[in-house]
């Protein structure tokens, strides 16, 4: 665990105090699916400028709290609140009732979402991709969303690639339209769902160096990571959640370096294990 822990962080450098109200407030979230509550109380604060990274075993909750966060899942109980309003449900005579999809895209217009899969329209280019929601969402003319879209391919790195289809795109090269295509939307908050999880070893450091640009940036991030290095060097808050809960939560060096709790000092191991195993070669024998 100390490998991590050591790594110098590139954390956001705004300071506490300075972040005012947080832009992302979840109380006592409950979620579930039949007869499984997959989400069992989940309390959690994103301040303006501050990422998260929300790591955990599989199944654990982790992409279902990411996409209460969106309302792209209904939740059974407590609140999940955006700049302050109300997501999914409104007050009504004292009783909570669904909201009209009109007003769950009201409350959730500024946030920003990129998931494992890339989902790109195969049949429009990259900068294609990047206009169609500047075009049918914000109503923008053609030569502004052309414009601002250009903007944002420059901003991950691919203006050379505009005219280039999802095929003859890299996979990071695909989920770089992804972002970009989020970003063009001027989004407050950025939702990042295992945003790698997709790719061959190879490219996932080009996704992740334009995700520490951001951060950098003062962007707003929730991100669901395997992805620990990241985690140690770009979090300010590191949310550990096993079994439809928050375990552990904490900056990055209290999470990785003085990991008491036995379920996150066990799933730190597993995974510093794994990347051992690979890391040694072939030739280096089994386990």
């Amino acid at each position: 665990m100390n490998a991590i822990a050591d790594m110098p962080s590139s954390a956001s450098t705004v300071a506490d105090g300075e972040r005012g109200a947080p832009l992302i407030e979840v109380r006592d979230l409950r979620k579930r699916f039949g007869d499984v509550e997959v989400l069992r109380g989940v309390d959690l604060q994103i301040a303006r400028s501050e990422v998260v990274c929300i790591i955990g075993p599989s199944g654990s909750g982790k992409s279902t709290l990411l996409r209460c966060l969106a309302a792209l899942e209904t939740y059974d109980h407590g609140d999940v609140r955006i700049e302050g309003e109300l997501l999914g449900y409104s007050e009504r005579n004292g009783r909570r009732v669904r909201a009209s999809q009109a007003d769950i895209n009201r409350v959730r217009r500024n946030i920003g979402m990129v998931f494992q899969q890339f989902n790109l329209w195969p049949h429009m280019t990259a900068l294609g991709n990047v206009m169609e929601a500047l075009l049918r969402v914000r109503h923008l003319s053609h030569d502004e969303a052309r414009r601002r879209a250009h903007a944002m391919l420059e901003t991950v790195g691919l203006s050379h690639k505009g005219d280039a289809y999802p095929a003859k795109l890299s996979g990071g090269q695909q989920q770089r339209v992804a972002i970009a295509r989020a970003l063009a939307m001027e989004p407050h908050i950025m939702l990042f769902d295992e945003p790698t999880s997709a790719l061959d070893p190879e490219l996932v450091g080009e996704v992740l160096q334009v995700m520490k640009q951001l951060a950098r940036d003062g962007m707003t991030m929730a991100v669901v990571t395997h992805e620990m290095g990241f985690a140690a060097q770009v979090a300010d808050k590191v949310v550990f959640i096993d079994e439809g809960r928050i375990a552990v939560q904490g900056k990055p060096r209290e999470v990785f370096h003085d990991a008491g709790q036995p379920r996150l000092r066990q799933f730190l191991q597993n995974y510093f294990d794994r990347n051992a195993f690979w890391a040694r070669g072939p030739d280096d024998g089994a386990p």
